[in-house]
């Protein structure tokens, strides 16, 4: 008997310590998914205005970095596609805002990081389609509005910087569907809306041909999964 009560005792003791480190394994994991501080989306919010503007040297070395001279598609398909300039707002005024709302759905410093990394990542893998398989534009696309209305303005101003080449994949559609993909599980579905309204002003801009546009959302998933696998906890 007094053995029996002993092995009862270090039973009792043994599902004790069972339950404490269960405890301790879920008290670490709602602390991981307690929501950033104020100031901290705001720090948040500022590394990210680095991060893409260090990301546009990448993309505008990649121009200047001609390995290969670049190419033109077909556009066929293109022809039956209107230009419309009214869709630069679209653009460029939906398109960094929505890549910022990123920050409200990370939870953590570390998971702003290894957000970062899957953008990074996209980054790299355009930048490989940039300088060895580079496409461009035509001509004649840059000079589809002449008039001087305030979206053919800002559509200048944007083509001012932005040259012709680094067509293919879309990467304003990449990020669209990068970002949409992060935003997903908080806010469902609709935030597919995003690159949707990104491609449609891709093409109807002439900023980009629509073969450019399923490739350029087939970067973002492939980013998109690796940062599931190998980087999301």
């Amino acid at each position: 008997m007094p053995r029996c009560t002993a092995c009862k005792h270090r039973v009792s003791s043994w599902q004790g310590a069972g339950r404490y480190n269960q405890h301790l394994r879920h008290s670490r994991a709602r602390a991981g998914r307690t929501q950033v501080s104020y100031s901290g989306v705001c720090i948040n919010l500022v590394l990210s205005v680095v991060l893409i503007i260090g990301a546009y040297q990448v993309y505008f070395w990649c121009q200047r970095r001609r390995l290969f001279e670049p190419r033109e598609w077909p556009a066929h398909l293109d022809r039956f596609i209107p230009y419309a300039p009214g869709w630069v707002w679209i653009y460029s005024f939906l398109y960094y805002p929505a890549i910022l709302c990123v920050n409200l759905v990370v939870k953590s410093s570390e998971e702003f990081n290894r957000v970062a990394c899957s953008y990074l990542l996209l980054l790299l893998l355009q930048a490989g389609f940039f300088l060895f398989l580079p496409v461009r534009t035509p001509g004649l696309w840059r000079r589809a509005g002449s008039g001087d209305s305030a979206s053919e303005r800002l559509l200048a101003l944007v083509q001012r910087f932005d040259a012709p080449t680094n067509s293919f994949p879309s990467m304003h559609t990449s990020v669209a569907m990068l970002t949409a993909l992060h935003l997903a599980g908080v806010y469902g579905a609709a935030v597919f809306a995003f690159p949707v309204l990104i491609g449609m002003s891709c093409v109807l801009t002439k900023q980009h041909y629509l073969v450019d546009l399923p490739p350029g959302a087939a970067l973002g998933w492939v980013a998109y999964e690796a940062y599931a696998r190998f980087l999301a906890l």
